[in-house]
């Protein structure tokens, strides 16, 4: 393939002329330099590099990421790291190229995106939303989106303590105040159909992620929040989301690398 083709784009720019003998009149500036510039748009549209997400072969980090690029419609490629077994659990796979990567702070998961580089999950949630405009429209649904953001990270460290930590020490206590960190996301969600309002954002991928984790590792958590169960079934209606997550590319497990005590298994 040639660098003429255009990544495999034909473009085909016809011009038909109604009457042969007509003597050929100049174009205006704009109209002659319209086709050129129609070329140049469809190639830098077809030719636009798919976006790199690199993390660890699980769930993790990664998950509402995958979720969100499915959603958009973003053409992306992963890169996946395998922690090694039991007992050293091997991650020279990731630390032996990880300062050669050439981007500020190295971490996983990371994104590439042509010349940019991004690290931080979140980071890197809110640098896809913003390209769609999924970030709240309203003052006060950026205000939700920021609030929510947060809090849902302090859920998910929580959880992710649990699974890594003393799990069988631990769980009696984090069970018990499951239902009332629960309570309090189902008051903030209300009656509205996503988090921030009328209109789905980037939490809204983060918040099915770790709801959806929690009924894995608590099957009966939700019984008594109704909102947040319709809010799980309206995001996996999603027609772009359904389609992923009968995919192959879809992971359900593991949700945790190999040393955690809970999710670190593929079923």
């Amino acid at each position: 393939m040639t660098e003429n083709s255009f990544c495999g784009c034909a473009i085909s720019l016809t011009r038909t002329a109604q009457n042969p003998r007509a003597r050929a009149r100049p174009l205006p500036n704009s109209a002659a330099s319209a086709p050129h510039f129609e070329a140049q748009s469809a190639a830098h549209s077809c030719c636009k590099m798919a976006m790199k997400l690199a993390y660890w072969d699980i769930r993790g980090l990664a998950q509402p990421i995958r979720l969100l690029l499915e959603y958009t419609g973003t053409k992306y490629e992963e890169k996946f790291y395998s922690c090694g077994e039991a007992p050293n659990y091997d991650k020279s796979c990731w630390f032996n190229e990880k300062e050669k990567l050439g981007m500020d702070f190295p971490n996983l998961p990371y994104l590439e995106d042509g010349g940019t580089k991004v690290v931080q999950s979140n980071a890197i949630l809110r640098y896809i939303a913003r390209k769609h405009n999924l970030c709240g429209e309203t003052e006060e649904e950026q205000m939700r989106v920021d609030i929510l953001e947060n809090q849902a990270m302090d859920f998910r460290n929580g959880f992710a303590q649990l699974c890594y930590g003393d799990f069988d020490k631990n769980k009696p206590c984090y069970n018990e105040k499951l239902p009332g960190t629960l309570k309090q996301f189902s008051d903030f969600l209300g009656d509205r159909k996503w988090f921030a309002g009328h209109k789905i954002t980037f939490v809204d991928f983060i918040m099915y992620e770790l709801l959806d984790l929690h009924r894995m590792f608590q099957p009966e958590c939700l019984d008594d929040y109704r909102n947040l169960r319709s809010f799980l079934d309206h995001f996996e209606s999603l027609e772009k989301i359904a389609e992923y997550m009968k995919s192959g590319k879809f992971i359900k497990t593991p949700v945790n690398n190999k040393m955690a005590k809970w999710g670190n298994r593929k079923e």
